[in-house]
């Protein structure tokens, strides 16, 4: 399969491309989340890197398809297609439900190589932190006013009905998939983690965040921001200025 194939344009975005990037990151969106929420990291990162964005099934335009509401399937998936894509040096990024796809991908390059060169995770506890939050199954109503508490739409949207029940499969089935999964507290990746997180994050405490730290037989770095669940979209150019400084120190350049 090429790296131009109807199945790696399905699944990978690809808003900024290069022609001879030096290294690849890939970003895993949160629940209900599309790809396009990584869009500003594809135009603002300076560095030569090919910015992979995942777009999952049941979204904008693959609203058609079913969600895939089994996480393990879902990394299975994607690593996949990504071992079919030419080799660079990996970093991973993802934020709450990404968080943990971004790790399980980790976690299937550890183990079939090569490993990736960074994971970087956002809004999200550790992995084997496992709250029985039930969100997948509460009725319709119950769901959105889940996404309204978070605070990650906005505000036109979530008070468009149409647009919302519209995204209701996908949102239970990311639910589903998150809420189910089970990590072992022994799993662990090569790669450096550096975790994100909001001081205000009702989804996740400092104390849960550090619990990353357990699963890296390498570094380990926390950064705190202002804000709540997407303290991303308010630290946009702190997060990119981050993102610069890894790519920076794994050598790629900057410019084009």
């Amino acid at each position: 399969m090429s790296q131009h194939s109807s199945e790696d344009s399905l699944w990978f975005r690809r808003y900024r491309p290069h022609q001879d990037p030096a290294a690849r990151l890939v970003c895993f969106p949160h629940a209900g989340g599309a790809a396009s929420f990584f869009r500003p990291v594809s135009f603002a990162l300076r560095s030569r890197v090919d910015v992979i964005a995942v777009q999952y099934p049941a979204r904008q335009d693959r609203r058609a398809e079913a969600p895939i509401d089994d996480l393990l399937t879902l990394a299975d998936r994607i690593h996949g297609l990504l071992r079919e894509q030419p080799e660079l040096p990996l970093t991973l990024f993802g934020h709450s439900m990404g968080a943990i796809v971004a790790f399980e991908v980790a976690r299937r390059c550890t183990a079939k190589g090569p490993s990736p060169v960074g994971l970087f995770v956002s809004g999200r506890r550790g992995p084997a932190i496992h709250r029985e939050e039930g969100v997948h199954q509460r009725d319709d109503e119950g769901l959105l006013a889940e996404i309204r508490g978070l605070g990650g739409s906005a505000a036109e949207i979530l008070d468009d009905e149409e647009i919302m029940r519209a995204a209701l499969p996908a949102l239970r089935g990311d639910y589903r998939a998150v809420e189910t999964y089970r990590c072992p507290p022994e799993a662990t990746v090569h790669c450096p983690i550096s975790v994100l997180t909001g001081e205000d994050d009702p989804k996740t405490t400092l104390d849960e965040a550090k619990e990353w730290a357990q699963h890296t037989s390498g570094r380990f770095d926390l950064r705190v921001f202002e804000g709540g669940h997407f303290f991303l979209t308010s630290n946009m150019d702190a997060i990119i200025e981050h993102l610069d400084r890894h790519f920076e120190t794994a050598g790629v350049g900057s410019g084009i």
